[in-house]
């Protein structure tokens, strides 16, 4: 018996302080894609949408069992080149990267590739798991039993990615092979959401909503709701017989891939989904960005909570120094650390990274040998807006973390520009 999907997209700029939609998804019969951007300027919503459209090699029927899994992690490998080659044709865009997720149908197979911590979900015979495993920090201390599942809800440093899409040459995704049954529910969907809503919660929505548009509707709004301070983006598809009638569908084009355009600029905006997806499609053979003047945008990982809770505690310290002037609020300061730069090295600070006219709240604990010079981008650009740590065991755990990109970088220099 034949399959096929029947899906629904959407996504939201979000409650923070974006500008614009830096997560892009893709989906139609034989394909589903999401990515969740990141990067200085612009860089985000570029990553994004360059992997998604380049990805769409993959979109059609003829990939034999044996070859889609080649097939996809050579897609996913020339979408990653392609972002080397953007960066060094446009400087602002240098250090940009982005999240995948790609679900490309077989028959009755569906081929994923996953790299850094967007999510794909399957709802299979009344069991609701997590199919892919988040490429972060997090979850490296949940591997290595160091945090408990429930800590790592809440955990200030779940946004911190150790491995996306960066144009490096050792980027590269878990792929896996898996059989799709009629009445199975995927469900892909960007850290916006799972990072703000529960996990039973999200199952709740996939379980009990007729449709896979009323999913993704109630999805999007549960995570503004829960106030997300991120671009959140879904894609939930059913599994249903190749003679449906209802899993005829134009392909699906939202977030930052969704407002990609080629050709003449006075030619009219796609509005369809098909027309966006074709506009999609001849963006492949776009040149290259051209340097242009933008407003900086945050790195992705640093709009979320832990930026805002790190920001909340300062304004905390400030109040309780200016308003009270007790020796309390600075000892207070003093049980805090980040990791930062100093120096041109990577070092583990004491205290808050702001100080209050001539009185300094922050001291190097510990300066590593870790040169920024010596660190992937994206990372080089963390430790110098500074990383959050929740106690002195959480900054070593993170510099351990920026050892082994470090390491990564020494042995292929070249992929680490």
């Amino acid at each position: 018996m034949s399959i096929a999907l029947r899906y629904a997209a959407r996504s939201d700029l979000g409650l923070g302080s974006k500008a614009r939609n830096e997560d892009s998804a893709y989906a139609s019969p034989d394909l589903l894609i999401l990515a969740d951007g990141m990067g200085g300027h612009a860089a985000g919503d570029v990553a994004s949408s360059t992997v998604v459209a380049h990805l769409l090699e993959l979109d059609d029927d003829s990939h034999g069992a044996d070859d889609v899994l080649r097939d996809l992690g050579d897609s996913v490998a020339g979408a990653n080149a392609r972002l080397t080659d953007y960066m060094t044709a446009n400087a602002d865009l240098d250090g940009m990267g982005t999240t995948l997720i790609a679900l490309v149908r077989s028959g009755d197979m569906l081929a994923l590739a996953n790299i850094g911590d967007s999510r794909a979900y399957l709802l299979r015979d009344g069991t609701f798991t997590q199919i892919t495993k988040d490429h972060s920090f997090v979850q490296s201390l949940l591997d290595e039993g160091r945090i408990t599942a429930d800590q790592a809800v809440h955990h200030p440093q779940r946004s911190l990615v150790t491995r996306v899409l960066t144009g490096r040459p050792d980027d590269e995704p878990d792929l896996s092979l898996r059989e799709a049954k009629v009445g199975d529910r995927y469900l892909l969907c960007s850290d916006g959401l799972s990072d703000y809503v529960a996990g039973s919660t999200i199952e709740e929505i996939v379980r009990t909503a007729d449709t896979v548009e009323e999913a993704a509707d109630r999805l999007i709004e549960i995570a503004l709701r829960a106030s997300t301070r991120d671009n959140v983006t879904v894609v939930v598809a059913d599994v249903v017989e190749g003679d449906d009638d209802s899993a005829t569908q134009d392909p699906t084009v939202v977030g930052a891939a969704a407002t990609r355009t080629v050709g003449d600029p006075s030619s009219p905006e796609p509005r369809t989904p098909a027309e966006k997806a074709a506009a999609l499609r001849r963006s492949l053979s776009d040149p290259l960005p051209e340097q242009e003047a933008t407003d900086e945008l945050e790195l992705a990982e640093q709009s979320r909570r832990p930026r805002w809770l790190r920001w909340s505690v300062v304004a905390a310290v400030v109040a309780a120094v200016l308003g009270l002037a007790t020796y309390f609020g600075y000892a207070w300061t003093q049980q805090q650390y980040y990791v930062g730069s100093a120096d041109g090295n990577v070092a583990i600070f004491q205290g808050v990274s702001q100080d209050i006219g001539p009185i300094r709240l922050h001291s190097v604990k510990e300066r590593t040998d870790i040169a920024l010079t010596d660190l992937p981008s994206a990372f080089r650009q963390q430790v110098n807006d500074t990383i959050y740590a929740s106690s002195s065991e959480d900054a070593q755990q993170i510099v351990t973390n920026l050892r082994v990109q470090q390491a990564a970088c020494q042995s292929n220099p070249l992929g680490c520009s």
